[in-house]
């Protein structure tokens, strides 16, 4: 009952005109995101995070925002996928193995139909399970302590070094500049400057938004300037229909791959890409010679893009109750409602109940609205594909440059924002994963902090850190993720390579 009623006290908040607006506006510049190839959720919440700042929203108006760019990118990745055989973000690549199959034997229409209805189903899924599963995760994490923080944090960074990118030693390397960056700046006990190099500016240390959108979105700038720019769109799509029987032939596989995807995306650093491959390959084996994965059988779009649309609502429980990013969009999340004043952890849910609440309130009304953006107007959304590069390249730097100078009115920052593009775009070409160097500056201060208290408490006794039943759970999951990558990448091969039907 008490759920319900908090429940309600977020519907009342996610349907103020101002909050609905910023669904309605969220669910259609992330579906924008996700059909436009390349760009994808971390970079347009990370463009996206200095208007929360500069429209001087409150923290739950913010996060709604930001939740509405998330899981609309994951529904809209999907057309380019179908129509095209371009991914529109990482984790619509499976997406294409049967969705384009089924574009080129005429059925795109029923293609898009069952992703838009198998994102509705998971999504809304996904928020049921956050909305009964968050609150008991919470009371359960009331009883962490410094030493706890600092192994659930070790744990976060060795999942999200783990499964980052293909190379391991990169994505340690990547998360250990992450945790440099995070040290500049006045130390939090003594207030002395740490590798400031004499720069005033740099007193406060790195600015987050600054790291975040010179990675993210500058560095993508420089990648599409190197690389040739998508196709135009020539064809136009028909009416969007899916039948019955196209329906209940996939639902079995939609609720399979949400429950799958949910669990995968509650795992920190396991994101929507992992959930779509593994998602796939697991609705493969079960269904065997019934099944013509890879030849244009409909289960095929429906796993995955169920699952990604689910991994995003699961990602959110690690966000709000542990203070966890699950993803490498939900850290920037994390960065935004840390910098509005809200510190997410156990207490979430008593402290900040309006945003919480309010959150998932909203994203029970955005996956409504997703369904009515995506089945009508796909046609619309692909003739944006055919935006010429040359309109497309300033004004993704413009919105990035007023972006970054709107929140501090600090040239400086312009300097470092156009630094870190440039270290973004050499990490990209050398194929080192960005997500953990953002994880690594967005933790690494409570991290430090985190460590310092337990020393004190300790007077200096390592042995603190392993002192409860927690804290050892934590640090054997830390050791056995970093078996993960191997693991996952030799199930997901076998998956996709093993048969013939792909």
């Amino acid at each position: 009952m008490d759920i319900l009623q908090a429940l309600a006290n977020g519907f009342e908040v996610a349907l103020q005109p101002v909050n609905l607006l910023l669904v309605f506006v969220g669910c259609l510049v992330g579906t924008l995101i996700g059909v436009l190839p390349g760009i994808g959720p971390i970079s347009g919440v990370a463009l996206l995070v200095p208007l929360t700042f500069a429209l001087k929203l409150t923290p739950e108006s913010a996060i709604i925002l930001l939740a509405g760019i998330y899981y609309g990118a994951m529904y809209g990745g999907s057309t380019t996928s179908i129509l095209l055989n371009i991914p529109g973000e990482t984790s619509s690549v499976v997406t294409t193995l049967d969705g384009n199959q089924m574009a080129r034997q005429g059925r795109a229409g029923a293609a898009l139909a069952i992703s838009a209805w198998g994102s509705f189903i998971a999504g809304t899924l996904s928020v049921l399970a956050l909305m009964l599963l968050g609150p008991l995760l919470a009371q359960w994490a009331i009883r962490f302590g410094p030493a706890e923080y600092f192994a659930l944090m070790v744990f976060g960074f060795s999942t999200l070094s783990a499964l980052a990118g293909k190379n391991m030693a990169k994505a340690l390397l990547a998360t250990l500049f992450g945790l440099l960056l995070s040290t500049v700046g006045q130390d939090p006990q003594s207030g002395m400057s740490r590798f400031t190099f004499g720069l005033l500016q740099l007193e406060d240390g790195m600015d987050f938004l600054v790291v975040a959108i010179g990675l993210f979105a500058v560095s993508e700038v420089l990648m599409i300037l190197q690389d040739k720019a998508p196709p135009a769109v020539q064809a136009t799509v028909g009416r969007v229909y899916l039948s019955l029987k196209e329906f209940t032939f996939s639902l079995l596989t939609i609720l399979r791959s949400s429950i799958l995807g949910f669990v995968i995306g509650v795992l920190p650093g396991a994101g929507a890409s992992i959930a779509s491959f593994v998602a796939y390959t697991v609705e493969k084996r079960l269904l065997g010679s019934r099944a013509r994965f890879g030849q244009g059988d409909i289960r095929g779009v429906a796993a995955p893009e169920s699952a990604n649309n689910a991994a995003a609502g699961g990602a959110m429980i690690p966000l709000l109750t542990l203070g966890l990013p699950g993803s490498g969009t939900t850290a920037i999340m994390l960065g935004a409602l840390v910098s509005l004043g809200v510190t997410p952890g156990p207490q979430m849910f008593q402290q900040h109940p309006n945003v919480v609440w309010g959150l998932i309130a909203s994203m029970y009304v955005g996956n409504a609205m997703l369904l009515l953006l995506n089945l009508p107007l796909v046609g619309l959304f692909v003739r944006l594909l055919a935006v010429p590069s040359w309109f497309l390249i300033p004004a993704v730097l413009a919105v990035s440059f007023i972006g970054v100078y709107a929140v501090n009115n600090n040239p400086f920052d312009l300097l470092l924002m156009t630094v870190f593009g440039l270290v973004g775009y050499v990490m990209r070409r050398l194929d080192f994963p960005l997500a953990p160097v953002l994880l690594g500056l967005v933790l690494g201060y409570l991290m430090e902090v985190n460590l310092r208290r337990a020393m004190a408490i300790s007077n200096g006794d390592v042995g603190f850190l392993f002192s409860s039943p927690i804290a050892i759970v934590l640090w054997v999951l830390a050791g056995l993720s970093l078996f993960a990558p191997t693991l996952l990448s030799r199930f997901v091969k076998r998956g996709a390579l093993g048969d013939d039907e792909i």
